[in-house]
């Protein structure tokens, strides 16, 4: 009996507003994959889509369909499954993710072992996660400021044009390590100009300064840095890390952009072939994208797996970072459940 696969949307609210450099919103919609075998085992997976990278609800829907075509007639064979993913669609990278998210935890499952065991790591050397803080008002950061108590490590949107303001009323309200991201808000001259302020509020982190495609701009950026600049929106695969070699000091992988774990694992060799920092981050979705992610969490440098956090209400129970501290459920697989 081939696996079967079932899809359905999940609802999700953040507690705020997310708001970034590109736009903002409280509402999101998610899908969840279950592959289920003859035995009875069943993966979870989570797709995330965006429209910045293509994707949409109603794209990952239709991908999925066709994907159902070419599920693998052997679970554990988890790298030609990706590759058969890849080759079938061009993009739709969060639909393959939430594919290959459920495949390994079928295999977990079956195997009766956690995921990060399977790949022979610890759960305790994963790096402290960060938790966002998005655009808003004075106030209403504030407020988020003194809801986000128990993180020491707060990561603040930026790309806007009172930057400066919103990282003051950051400093006022905390002496908390701060890292930011610009969604790709800057200029070049912008984020130069920006660099002192960074050092003066005691920035420690970069993250995506300059559109996408800018990497000469971004190469100017990091030799200014005083900083580690890591590549966000520029990198989205293993091919896209060796052009930014010397133009960044690390990339930033997520499932829902590289199409799934076997990718992911190997962005983590390539980068580390050429020196570069790694950080694992997410977009806004449940425990289920956020535990997968969560799992090859030891290998990175840097962590901002706060998607699940940020909601009102997550449905699942999976990896969490609570004060900071990322923490694999033991249980086989994913190690997901309902909530």
């Amino acid at each position: 009996m081939p696996l079967r696969l079932d899809v359905d949307i999940l609802q999700l609210r953040t507690r705020h507003p997310f708001i970034i450099a590109r736009g903002g919103q409280s509402d999101y919609r998610t899908v969840r994959v279950r592959l289920t075998d003859a035995d009875g085992f069943e993966g979870w997976g989570e797709a995330a889509p965006t429209k910045f990278y293509g994707e949409t609800t109603e794209t990952v829907l239709a991908a999925l369909e066709h994907y159902r075509t070419a599920l693998p007639a052997d679970p554990f064979d988890l790298e030609g499954a990706e590759r058969q993913w890849a080759t079938m669609l061009r993009h739709n990278p969060s639909a393959r993710a939430a594919l290959s998210s459920a495949l390994h935890d079928l295999v977990g499952k079956r195997l009766g072992v956690p995921l990060y065991r399977l790949w022979g790591l610890d759960p305790a050397r994963a790096p402290r996660s960060t938790f966002t803080i998005g655009i808003d008002t004075p106030e209403r950061m504030r407020a988020k400021i003194a809801e986000a108590d128990e993180y020491p490590i707060l990561k603040i949107k930026l790309g806007t044009d009172h930057d400066e303001e919103l990282l003051r009323t950051v400093r006022d309200a905390t002496d908390r390590e701060i890292r930011v991201d610009a969604n790709a808000g800057w200029s070049v001259k912008q984020a130069i100009r920006m660099l002192p302020v960074l050092e003066e509020f005691g920035v420690t982190v970069l993250e995506q300064p300059l559109v996408p495609e800018d990497l000469a701009g971004l190469a100017r950026v990091t030799r200014h840095a005083t900083i580690p600049v890591i590549a966000d929106e520029s990198c989205r695969t293993a091919a896209d890390i060796p052009p930014l070699v010397g133009t960044v000091d690390g990339i930033n992988i997520k499932l829902a952009k590289c199409g799934g774990l076997r990718e992911a694992l190997r962005m983590i060799a390539v980068a580390r072939a050429h020196g570069l920092m790694v950080m694992v981050g997410c977009m806004i979705e449940s425990s289920i994208g956020i535990t997968a992610a969560a799992h090859f969490a030891p290998l990175v440098d840097l962590v901002d797996l706060d998607g699940a956090a940020l909601l009102a209400s997550d449905p699942f129970v999976g990896a969490s970072i609570s004060g900071g501290q990322v923490t694999l459920p033991d249980a086989a697989g994913l190690g997901v459940r309902p909530r």
